[in-house]
């Protein structure tokens, strides 16, 4: 049976502008779209109606540590490595305990749902019981996308390291109890970072994802500290980016984090292998990484996306991961002595919504053949200091909402979140 939600409804087709169809229907059957209109003409479809409120695209959050969350605001003093090994390995370490992670998996896909975030590509720990826990409640609550047992072998302390054969035997069973089980949530290979992984792990890696046709995901050139700590473990190597290639790390749909400091030959790999640049601005500020060039990738063809990095990321709301990119974009510019660009408000959500469904494999906006992924937003205790357009209220609500202002959340045929 075919539904529609009807609103002012605004579909970012393009990076340089949103498309609004206002009083507009956005028809669906069995969870897919069909049709974006102005006009119903048939009397069958039922109309949820939402009267003035916005409805936009859902986000996607393709970079965030699911065990981090319990640490959000924690040590954010502290450069990337002395902040690993001081808070992120020894709060990763209690999700050995499937209570322990069962409450805080719960919280965080409650967290992102209720912030309009539908799709992730998350990194759960490297517990191999963890990591099932997280994608059966993904798949309940109806969160999509991608799932990573994080492996690592070597330098994560004292309770969060793995024998080689250790995460070798632990990513088989679990490759073997989730590959095919879920329909909305997919396994990705994911090596923590080049320095967490032994030459033989990454080796293994590399031939398990080629073997089953899995996506990778990873970080890469984050911190200067930890690009120079990859040339000391592969000096065989001259950037970071080869210590994946020579394993088959970097190929097609591989998502690597931060990317603060790549540079030209190391943009051009990733652009010529696929390799899409998930961008952090929160965590790369908190951290004192850097500030990415977003403006110049674009440019130069890179593709983009947007994500929250929880736990050194302090922001889960995709709407706060569209404006800090937005305005770490602003600061790079004053770095690039205001020769560069700052993302525009369109191009922003661009890069947090549409970018991401392309990845997926869909098409830009509330494209006819997509899944439904939709946000409702009630704007309606904000003072207008005149009529605002509808994507005049998408930008506030960016920088600045109500109490309660995503009323409603749908994904596909189910409604996980609703005033």
């Amino acid at each position: 049976m075919k539904k529609a939600i009807k609103g002012q409804i605004l579909s970012a087709e393009r990076m340089d502008k949103i498309r609004v169809i206002e009083n507009g229907y956005l028809v669906y059957e069995d969870g897919i779209i069909t049709d974006v209109t102005d006009t119903l003409d048939d009397p069958d479809i039922e109309v949820k109606d939402y009267g003035n409120r916005l409805i936009v695209q859902a986000m996607s959050d393709m970079h965030l540590h699911a065990p981090q969350e319990p640490m959000v605001g924690l040590g954010l003093n502290l450069p990337l490595i002395e902040w690993l090994n001081t808070y992120t390995f020894p709060t990763e370490a209690n999700f050995k305990d499937p209570a322990f992670a069962e409450k805080a998996f719960n919280k965080l896909c409650d967290e992102l749902l209720a912030s309009g975030v539908t799709r992730v590509a998350i990194f759960s720990s490297m517990h191999r019981e963890a990591t099932e826990l997280l994608m059966k409640i993904m798949e309940k609550k109806g969160l999509s996308g991608l799932v990573g047992k994080v492996n690592m072998d070597r330098n994560g302390g004292e309770n969060l390291e793995e024998t080689t054969e250790e995460s070798i035997r632990e990513t088989e069973k679990w490759l073997s109890d989730t590959l095919g089980k879920y329909e909305h949530i997919t396994p990705v290979i994911t090596p923590r970072f080049t320095p967490s992984c032994t030459n033989e792990l990454m080796e293994y890696l590399g031939k398990t994802a080629k073997e089953h046709g899995l996506y990778v995901q990873s970080h890469l050139s984050e911190n200067q500290n930890e690009i120079a700590w990859v040339h000391e473990l592969h000096p065989d190597t001259t950037q970071y980016w080869e210590s994946y290639d020579k394993y088959g790390l970097f190929g097609d749909h591989t998502l690597m984090g931060h990317c603060v400091w790549s540079d030209e030959r190391e943009r051009k790999a990733m652009r010529d292998r696929g390799v899409y640049v998930v961008h952090c601005p929160t965590s790369n500020t908190n951290l004192m990484s850097g500030i990415a060039p977003v403006r110049q990738m674009l440019t130069e063809g890179n593709k983009v996306l947007l994500g929250s990095d929880i736990g050194a990321g302090s922001d889960i709301s995709g709407f706060e991961v569209v404006r800090d990119a937005i305005q770490a974009s602003k600061n790079r510019k004053i770095l690039d002595d205001f020769k560069t660009e700052p993302l525009s408000v369109e191009e922003a959500w661009y890069l947090a919504t549409s970018a991401p469904q392309e990845y997926f494999g869909e098409k830009p906006g509330f494209s006819p053949g997509n899944e439904l992924h939709a946000v409702v937003i009630n704007d309606d205790q904000m003072n207008d200091p005149w009529t605002l357009t509808p994507v005049e209220r998408l930008e506030r609500a960016i920088y600045r909402r109500q109490p309660g202002a995503v009323e409603a959340v749908h994904v596909r045929d189910f409604v996980p979140v609703r005033a």
